[in-house]
């Protein structure tokens, strides 16, 4: 089968289109045709070997010192069952599926991939989950959805998120800046947006009751409070933060920093770091809120897998909206 291989760290050029052996699903293994993947941040990282300094050599030892332990890329998938191990109650051949590939030995950015029917572990790095995916989506739309959706999820259900708060999030407009606009709003908070000028309307149109343009002001010198801000891209101030939160809110921050960490231990505010934990059951929660139209996924743009390279360098430059989609296999299928 085909699938895009990476034996060294590197910049995009290092990700080649070969030739491997297709997988054959375990016992507890469901085998999926892979429709689409997408890019995501986590794997430009996981590409380039680009860590926080103090998480280089945990991360070097975690994910290959020297060369990628995993070497083929790819966080989250949809797709089609096209068999199943023997030990396998929930899925059947032909279902359409979406979820994730966190934890495991191969990615998706392939044609097949085994994934077991039920998470190995709810872990930072060992989880994975699967589901079906919603009705009134394309499978583009679907595997856009499970890191952007379940992170977003994540970090404001540790927010402890309640109706009428007032919630703002930094970095509105990217993967999982989307999903958090729209799920605060379902979750019945006023939500403001902050994002770059270009994608003002875009933050907006998903239910974002203020947006603040962060290239002509500074949000934590407007006076305004709130009671949770998420830092979904890692580039807001402690001491801002700090001083636009209310007495005991939440500044949560999906890329982790230990200097706010441990400034949090001496502050009124309640600061929450660490990756999602990924569940079924959560997956299958954004599932049933799409197909309520309450939530959806944002696509900027779309790359075949021989474009792979196309789409690294892209993501590279830190500025897409929503996510970036990677078409493996066309089908027409919702």
């Amino acid at each position: 089968m085909k699938a895009i291989v990476y034996t060294e760290y590197g910049p995009p050029d290092v990700l080649q289109l070969k030739e491997v052996e297709k997988p054959a699903p375990k016992d507890n293994e469901v085998l999926i045709r892979i429709y689409a993947a997408t890019v995501t941040a986590g794997d430009v990282r996981l590409r380039s070997a680009t860590f926080p300094p103090l998480f280089w050599l945990p991360a070097r030892i975690m994910f290959g010192l020297r060369k990628p332990k995993k070497t083929i890329l790819g966080m989250e998938l949809s797709g089609e069952i096209e068999s199943v191990g023997k030990d396998v109650k929930l899925f059947k051949k032909g279902d359409q599926v979406f979820g994730t590939t966190t934890g495991l030995s191969s990615g998706s950015y392939a044609k097949y991939i085994c994934l077991p029917e039920k998470p190995l572990s709810t872990g930072m790095f060992g989880a994975n989950a699967v589901a079906l995916k919603p009705t009134n989506m394309t499978y583009e739309e679907a595997a856009a959805v499970p890191i952007g959706g379940l992170t977003a999820l994540h970090f404001l259900r540790k927010g402890d998120i309640q109706s009428e708060q007032k919630v703002l999030v930094y970095g509105a407009s990217g993967s999982v800046g989307t999903f958090a606009v729209q799920l605060a709003k379902y979750f019945g908070a006023e939500v403001t947006g902050v994002c770059s000028t270009s994608n003002l309307e875009m933050v907006k149109s998903l239910g974002a009751d203020k947006v603040i343009d962060y290239t002509k002001e500074n949000f934590t010198k407007s006076g305004q409070t709130y009671d949770i801000i998420f830092d979904t891209v890692g580039k807001s101030s402690f001491s801002g933060c700090k001083r636009s939160l209310k007495k005991n809110g939440f500044y949560l921050e999906a890329v982790m920093k230990l200097s706010h960490v441990v400034r949090g231990l001496w502050s009124s505010i309640k600061v929450i770091v660490g990756g999602a934990n990924e569940t079924k059951e959560d997956l299958i929660f954004l599932k049933e809120l799409i197909e309520a139209g309450k939530i959806k996924s944002v696509i900027d743009r779309r790359y075949p897998l021989e474009q792979i390279t196309k789409a690294h360098r892209y993501v590279d430059k830190g500025h897409k909206k929503g996510n970036v989609v990677i078409t493996v296999e066309h089908n027409n299928k919702t």
